[in-house]
Parts: C-alpha cells; sequence; structure tokens
C-alpha cells in the first residue's frame, strides 16, 4: 500500500514541489499520476523510491514511513518496488538474460532461482525467445519490456512507472501500457504510472490529477 498524508516537500532552493499532497493506492490498485511538467509528480516518486524525504507530513510505502526511514532500512524498502524508467537503463554489454540476472544476484537470489524465475519473466512480457539478445539488438519497445522484466524479476508488492512509454511511438505505447494491465491481473501487483499522457490515463482504476504541487 501507498499512502501520503498532507505531504510537503521544499527543495534546499526554495522550491515548493508538493503542497499538502494525500491519497491512498491501495495494494493491488492501478493508479495513473497525471499533469504537467512542474506539477510534483516526480517529486511523489523520488519519495516513494526513498530518493528524498518529506518536509512536512507522513509518506508510507509498503509499511515503511519514508520520514523516519533509516539508511539501513532503505535496502530492504526497495526490494518491495519496482521503478521502470522513460530512458530504460538497461546495461548495454550484457544480454537480456544477464541483465535481469544482475537484478535477482543484487537480493541474493541462488543461480538456480535465476534459471526458473527468468524465462518465466520474459515470457510475461513477451520476450520469451530474446534472452541471449543484447539491448542494441532489440527494439524501443523490447527495450522497455527488458526493463520492466527486470522491474518484476524479484517480485515486488508494487511497480512504479516515471513516464515508461514516453520515448515510444504510439503503438508501442498502447502495448507497454496494456501490458502494465496484464501484469497487475496475472500477479497482483499495485501498480502507479506516472505520465502526461490524459488519454492512456483514462484506462486505469483510477487517475490522480496534479497541478503546481496540490492533486485537483
Amino acid at each position: 500500500m501507498i499512502r501520503l498524508i498532507d505531504a510537503e516537500k521544499v527543495y534546499d532552493n526554495g522550491t515548493h514541489a508538493l503542497k499538502g499532497v494525500s491519497f491512498t493506492v491501495d495494494d493491488g490498485e492501478f493508479a495513473f499520476l497525471v499533469g504537467p511538467s512542474g506539477s510534483g509528480k516526480s517529486t511523489i516518486i523520488k519519495l516513494l523510491t526513498g530518493e528524498v524525504v518529506p518536509t512536512a507530513g507522513r509518506v508510507m510505502v509498503n509499511g515503511f514511513s519514508m520520514s523516519r526511514i533509516s539508511e539501513r532500512q532503505i535496502p530492504y524498502m526497495r526490494r518491495t518496488i519496482g521503478v521502470i524508467f522513460q530512458d530504460f537503463r538497461l546495461i548495454g554489454n550484457k544480454t537480456v538474460y544477464d541483465n535481469l540476472a544482475l537484478a535477482m544476484r543484487a537480493v541474493g537470489a541462488s543461480p538456480r532461482e535465476l534459471r526458473s524465475r527468468i524465462p518465466y519473466v520474459l515470457e510475461l512480457v513477451g520476450l520469451a525467445d530474446k534472452e541471449n539478445r543484447y539491448p542494441d539488438e532489440l527494439s524501443g519497445g523490447e527495450q522497455q519490456r527488458v526493463a520492466i522484466a527486470r522491474a518484476i524479476v524479484n517480485a515486488p508488492a508494487v511497480l512504479l512507472a516515471d513516464e515508461p512509454s514516453g520515448n515510444l511511438d504510439t503503438r508501442n505505447r498502447e502495448e507497454i501500457h496494456r501490458l502494465f494491465f496484464d501484469l497487475r491481473d496475472e500477479l497482483g501487483q499495485t501498480v502507479v504510472i506516472v505520465t502526461h499522457d490524459e488519454r492512456l490515463a483514462a484506462m486505469a482504476d483510477r487517475k490522480i490529477t496534479m497541478s503546481d504541487g496540490r492533486i485537483i
């Protein structure tokens, strides 16, 4: 579960990015966070991943209080979330399989777990025959599917996607968003997607619209 209660964020340069934001995303829910650039969407993602802490109010992620979380707890919190970015962030000199294997090894997975889990996840995202390819041998849509596979390979409770289809054409954009719905139905994960595309947001269970640091 994700919960923000009167969350405020003021950066060191004086920018008041969030102004009393409150909302809850329940377990298994699919929510879109929409709004123009500068509305506070990216700051919310940073709060949810522990990159920044709230100036005031409360932010809860899967039972962790982001206002009071210790440095020691942050790696354990981050294991409960999978994050997908607009620019894929794949390692170019490693195969699709190895990109996912690195994420699993980071949490102590055994070689046997890698051999079992990675083919299953690649099949879920429609890349069952691509495990030995390198990122530059894939299309943009396929690279984003690898990034999604990497985000779900450790079975996180929550998926956070920051403009995940921003670099894709219209057809691939719609396919990627349908994939998120399929994954939610298959895995039961909570999904939050940040986007400025109001049309795509109409597909979600909920749409949370922001402007100037507030929910409108």
